[in-house]
């Protein structure tokens, strides 16, 4: 049996909290002020609020030598404003002591820290190398929030590599079939960029490649891998289209939609078994309210009686008073209600809205065949399926009963139902998922 836990914060502010990204909100001021430990917490906050956006960037562009890094930065950080860093540029700005002494993290780390990173965001370039390195950023409070890895084969690397030319006024990189400069004046001065030999670049891509999995795993949260084997403005899009998403935690509240065999309960069982969600299947619900002898199970119990759905309102008392019970950071997943497009509106009135929507699709034939096959162990209660999950035994198998409401006239009316709604609740469903 389900253990109900006291609710810590009323759903309706949950609800609140997690629409205008409140929780987000204090884990980056809680994460800022515990990273710089200011000696005046207070007005670091409130420097931190008033800064003209609380989602100043903080990217990492990483990948191998010649996949076009340098490029990609340089234009992220023009486009959102923000610092160009690079480990090259810290040794420019270093004197050659300070240089001695402090290993590359270090740098990185006290570059991030100064006023115009801190005001402006910052774009990191091909730092860190090495899970290693990643991990003393991040123990030294450098946590981004978007990290890109640009990938591309060994073949298309080399090519590019030998490829490469530089503007000697700007620094900017171009290639002669990859990218190449419009502007006749600079086209004219561009020239072959003066880097690594062949065996330098095939000995730093052999590091890369032995590295690439210890950089997924420290940045498995914020990563966005990007095949950069393409026209250079697509894989530029990419990425600007990444880094403009905000990562919010949002507690998970799943809605299921779709026809009767769709596999809503089988994948609603997966999702909560695997991210520790709660399963709520409203028929279960509406069955255990008809059992438990309080007036609201009579009334429910009553149109059971006539072989009749409960009507939405009595469904959303039933839901209401079972989510009610439920720890609001806890998530769960929805299915069986609504059944059409009035039920979802009436839902999303309630305090329990669900923030994500899957409506599962399949042509009707399968439909049809998957619940017209399946048949119920009247003793054990398992469910089995002629194709799928035939009986264990004989024994079994002679004992099977198959419901009223899953014989191929019944199921046929179903769907015949549903599709009546199915425009209206697919047009709900990108709604919801697009806020």
């Amino acid at each position: 049996m389900e253990k109900m836990v006291k609710p810590l914060i009323p759903p309706h502010m949950s609800v609140y909290a997690d629409k205008h990204g409140v929780f987000h909100l204090l884990q980056s001021l809680v994460s800022s002020v515990l990273t710089e430990q200011p000696d005046d917490p207070v007005s670091y906050l409130i420097s931190v609020l008033q800064r003209s956006s609380l989602n100043i960037p903080r990217i990492m562009v990483l990948g191998p030598p010649a996949v076009g890094k340098h490029t990609v930065a340089s234009k992220l950080s023009a486009e959102l404003r923000a610092v160009h860093v690079t480990p090259e540029s810290l040794l420019k700005d270093q004197s050659e002591l300070s240089t001695q002494q402090l290993p590359v993290e270090q740098r990185v780390h006290q570059r991030l820290r100064e006023v115009d990173c801190f005001n402006r965001g910052w774009v990191l370039e091909g730092f860190p190398q090495t899970r290693l390195q990643a991990l003393t950023l991040q123990q030294a409070g450098v946590v981004p929030e978007h990290v890109v890895i640009l990938e591309a084969s060994d073949d298309v690397l080399l090519e590019r590599r030998e490829g490469k030319l530089v503007d000697p006024l700007t620094g900017d990189v171009y290639h002669q079939t990859f990218i190449w400069q419009a502007n006749d004046i600079i086209a004219q001065r561009l020239e072959k960029g003066r880097g690594q030999s062949e065996a330098q670049h095939l000995a730093e891509l052999q590091r890369f490649r032995g590295e690439v999995t210890g950089l997924r795993s420290a940045y498995q949260h914020v990563l966005k891998i990007i095949n950069s084997d393409q026209p250079h403005a697509d894989v530029y899009q990419q990425v600007l289209a990444f880094v403009r998403t905000r990562h919010r935690s949002r507690t998970p509240r799943i809605l299921l939609l779709g026809p009767p065999g769709s596999g809503k309960s089988q994948q609603a069982r997966l999702l909560a078994e695997k991210y520790k969600m709660l399963d709520v299947c409203c028929d279960q619900l509406i069955s255990s309210a008809a059992a438990d002898g309080s007036s609201l199970g009579e009334k429910i119990q009553s149109y059971l009686d006539d072989e009749q759905p409960a009507p939405d309102d009595l469904v959303l008392q039933v839901l209401q008073r079972h989510l009610s019970q439920v720890d609001p950071r806890r998530g769960w997943i929805l299915h069986g209600f609504p059944r059409d497009l009035q039920g979802a509106l009436r839902l999303q009135e309630t305090q329990h809205q669900p923030n994500r929507v899957f409506f599962l699709e399949l042509t009707d034939d399968v439909c049809v065949e998957r619940i017209s096959l399946r048949a119920t162990d009247p003793v054990s209660g398992e469910r089995f399926h002629a194709v799928t999950r035939p009986a264990l035994s004989s024994e079994i198998q002679n004992r099977l009963e198959t419901r009223p409401e899953d014989r191929t006239p019944t199921v046929t009316h179903t769907l015949n139902q549903c599709r009546t709604h199915t425009a209206a609740l697919q047009a709900l469903e990108s709604r919801l998922n697009s806020v």
